[in-house]
């Protein structure tokens, strides 16, 4: 129900600031936000049949590791921490082993392997939903620790970088030095909205498990920072790229060599799994063109404009520094839009450079916040829920903990 108030209250809202605009002489506002809802639109059919192949391709693959047995290995391995966060989650489910699937790709920022990992991870929790029209538990969880997203690697925002130094004439830039700023980042998010949805289902987080969970991830990015700080910076690079790609094939080549062991038919298999990827491909068009044309209203009306200049009329006002303004509206504009972030994100290192306070703020903030309302409108519209309960709340309190926790992280290492 919340997601559809704040449908309508992107077009409301953004309507009547158009309006006074074209009151005060913006005669073109409204020529603009129309244009950008058909863009939009197009914009949603396109992804949507972009996403059909990898849908297809990963959706096949993780029928032949059902088949085979592997998935199920998966989530006696992760069962220990998820059945605490999980309780209603079975044991055996296969949904355990999407889920921490999902997740991994996420950590290694692998975006076009984590959606469709994530929407078999919403079939399969769908499959043991009692309503199926109202969101689970488990599938709240699911969707605010996938919203708020642990990135291990931030890789395309390190290639990014790394092209924009060359561009700008940087020699010797390390564009991988906003990874422990950014992993951290990700942490506090991922923590804020675990203890979001955790106090909502009453979920007791002082277990031996989940703090194990919590010191184990905090070990391990300490040490792997301090095994990538031995590389130059374009060795850093290349390894980091490296290490999602390896896990990524070696996942692939264990599920059809298990399969071929375990002598199921992988060829078969893998083609009745890639049909529901088509299927599902399908189903998400109508939620993921409702949700970005409302933000294209939104956005080209100017309210992102309004809300990043009072907050920097706020922050002068008692003397605040006010150098993270500027990348204010990169965090606004993630919660709905990871592409319109990333554009904003690469505004900030052109306008101020890519080895400015401003251009490595602006790195950490699109590497450790996510796109909220995208996930919640197709992942939930991918199985038909209608009723979303506290989903959109606790993954906006993740996203704003998220983005204060990067400011403050970006100050306490670049500031």
């Amino acid at each position: 129900m919340i997601l559809n108030y704040i449908w309508i209250a992107f077009f409301l809202v953004g309507f009547v600031v158009a309006f006074i605009k074209m009151l005060f002489g913006d005669t073109e506002i409204f020529s603009t936000i129309l244009t950008q809802m058909f863009d939009s639109a197009k914009l949603g059919f396109e992804i949507a049949l972009g996403l059909t192949g990898i849908m297809a391709f990963w959706l096949g693959m993780m029928r032949v590791g059902e088949k085979g047995g592997v998935i199920k290995v998966f989530a006696k391995l992760v069962n220990p921490f998820f059945s605490k966060l999980f309780p209603d989650i079975p044991k055996d489910n296969d949904a355990n082993g999407s889920i921490i699937m999902n997740f991994s790709a996420n950590m290694l920022g692998l975006d076009n392997a984590a959606t469709p990992l994530g929407l078999k991870a919403m079939q399969d929790l769908q499959s043991i939903n009692k309503d199926k029209a109202v969101a689970s538990n488990a599938m709240i969880m699911f969707l605010v620790l996938n919203t708020a997203g642990i990135t291990l690697i931030p890789t395309s925002v390190i290639a990014i970088r790394q092209t924009m130094a060359i561009e700008q004439g940087l020699v010797g830039f390390n564009a991988a030095d906003i990874f422990l700023p950014t992993l951290i980042g990700t942490f506090i998010s991922f923590v804020s909205g675990m203890l979001a949805v955790a106090w909502f289902q009453k979920i007791k987080i002082l277990q031996p498990a989940i703090l194990l969970f919590l010191l184990g991830f905090s070990g391990l990015m300490a040490a792997l920072f301090f095994w990538l700080k031995q590389f130059p910076a374009d060795e850093m690079s290349t390894m980091i790229s490296l290490i999602g790609s390896v896990i990524i094939i070696s996942i692939i080549i264990l599920f059809i060599f298990i399969g071929f062991i375990n002598k199921i038919n992988v060829y078969d298999c893998f083609v009745e799994g890639a049909k529901d990827g088509f299927k599902t491909s399908v189903t998400i068009i109508p939620y993921l063109i409702a949700i970005l044309v409302a933000i294209a209203v939104f956005r080209a009306s100017g309210c992102l404009d309004f809300i990043v200049d009072g907050i920097a009329y706020a922050v002068n006002a008692i003397g605040l520094d006010d150098r993270f303004v500027p990348t204010l509206p990169i965090g606004l504009m993630k919660t709905v839009s990871g592409s319109g972030a990333r554009g904003l994100m690469v505004d900030v290192m052109q306008t101020y450079g890519v080895d400015s306070f401003q251009g490595k703020l602006a790195s950490i903030i699109q590497g450790s916040t996510e796109t909220t309302f995208y996930v919640l409108a197709v992942y939930f519209g991918s199985v038909n829920i209608k009723e979303t309960r506290y989903a959109v709340t606790c993954g906006l309190i993740a996203d704003f903990v998220g983005l204060i926790g990067a400011i403050l992280v970006g100050y306490l290492f670049f500031g």
